[in-house]
């Protein structure tokens, strides 16, 4: 009898701490379903804010193509708007290493970067709205994790809560948004914990845009026979965006450390930039690589069609304005580049121009963000799963070939792209 209820007391035990484990699971699901819901309807609702700000901004400089002249001052007015409020060193990377290092995102760059984002598409920076969107997203994702006295783990999960909901309002593309913002932060490492906050804040965000009229971003491309040959005509498109991929990263990074060298008055480099921006769009003959420039993205998917030099004209572009000191984002620059060059380099090699811009375009961003995994499903999102085989490889390839180049330098590279070895490095 005694060796029955000590077997007995040890089951109710057990059973104790499984009853405990599982109120802990459900507890722990609710509090997320709490904290990403309010974090995708804020995201959402300031998502959707800044888009139609940035068309805005966009619509008004095609109606008034003078407001260029205006770059300088809108330099001007965005160094000293960022001096003002002591944010010159917040930016992309600092995100990134709030989410390493557990560091608070401070509330004021929520306005910083809005404000700054809009007034460089305004006058016609060219600059993307990703970059804003993660340090938006970041800076709510903290914001509403102090409200509910997260600790310092879940403030982590918060901030990628918050990353993930602005870039889906943005977009439209939430699952994209919620893979991205895991597998950004450390390449070899997938955050799993934060999985179910971040896709109920990328779809609930996604809803509020949709609700609001925000239209997401899709692209019509017929599919394709898989075919050896068209096989590896995809691998010949990946491998030349992986090495432009390189291009891009090293430009940008070049171009903002030797002019901050050169220049080291923030107020005279922006003001500069914005004279050359100028001079160089004169020189050109066109207002295509002023903005985001997603028109040129969609005439080359769903058309075919790109000027020969397009991809390396938008990288000179955007590497002056992002490194004089304008703000935005690489992300769509890389769509650009990697679309036009795409629609350039198919007709080359005998296959679909549109097809293969459209190839460029996820490989491009693949390379410069080390990401295959959300490549693959922006790839589904922007295109369909009809030709899911080709990314697939394209990813791979470009994944692999891009080396440990990267746009975001505090981006940690933890494992290593040839063999199964930890390495523990940052982004070039």
């Amino acid at each position: 009898m005694h060796e029955i209820k000590e077997e007995l007391q040890e089951l109710s035990g057990e059973l104790k701490k499984e009853v405990r484990s599982a109120e802990e699971f459900a507890l722990t699901f609710l509090k997320w379903l709490i904290v990403a819901g309010v974090t995708g309807a804020v995201g959402g609702a300031i998502g959707t804010l800044f888009h139609t700000s940035v068309e805005w901004a966009t619509q008004l400089r095609s109606l008034y193509p003078w407001m260029l002249w205006l770059l300088p001052v809108g330099g001007l007015v965005i160094a000293a708007f960022y001096k003002l409020c002591r944010m010159e060193n917040e930016n992309t990377n600092a995100i990134i290493d709030s989410i390493h290092f557990g560091d608070d995102v401070p509330l004021l760059l929520v306005p910083c970067i809005y404000f700054a984002t809009v007034i460089t598409h305004l006058v016609g920076g060219s600059a993307g709205r990703e970059g804003a969107a993660l340090q938006i997203g970041g800076s709510l994702g903290c914001q509403i994790g102090q409200l509910f006295h997260l600790d310092e783990k879940d403030m982590r999960l918060a901030t990628l809560c918050g990353m993930s909901a602005v870039f889906s309002a943005l977009f439209g593309t939430p699952l994209t948004a919620t893979v991205f913002a895991l597998e950004v932060i450390s390449v070899g490492v997938f955050y799993y914990s934060a999985l179910v906050p971040c896709i109920v804040s990328a779809l609930i965000a996604y809803g509020v845009s949709s609700i609001c009229g925000i239209a997401p971003t899709r692209f019509f491309l017929p599919v394709e026979p898989v075919q050896a040959l068209l096989l590896v005509k995809a691998a010949g498109i990946a491998i030349a965006a992986s090495l432009m991929s390189i291009a891009f990263c090293l430009t940008m990074h070049g171009t903002e450390h030797v002019l901050a060298r050169r220049i080291p008055n923030g107020y005279l480099r922006i003001a500069l930039g914005g004279m050359a921006i100028i001079a160089l769009t004169l020189l050109v003959g066109s207002g295509d690589y002023n903005g985001a420039g997603m028109g040129v993205i969609t005439r080359a998917i769903e058309h075919g069609t790109a000027h020969p030099l397009a991809f390396l004209l938008k990288l000179v572009f955007t590497a002056i304005t992002i490194g004089s000191g304008f703000k935005g984002g690489e992300v769509i620059p890389t769509f650009f580049i990697g679309a036009t060059l795409g629609a350039v380099l198919g007709p080359l090699l005998g296959m679909p121009a549109g097809f293969a811009a459209a190839l460029g375009l996820v490989c491009l961003f693949c390379g410069a963000v080390n990401c295959p995994i959300a490549s693959f499903v922006l790839s589904v999102e922007l295109f369909g799963g009809g030709n899911l085989i080709y990314f697939a490889l394209g990813c791979g390839i470009a994944y692999m070939l891009s080396g440990y180049f990267g746009l975001y330098s505090s981006q940690k590279i933890l494992y290593s792209k040839l063999r199964a070895e930890f390495i523990n490095i940052n982004a070039k």
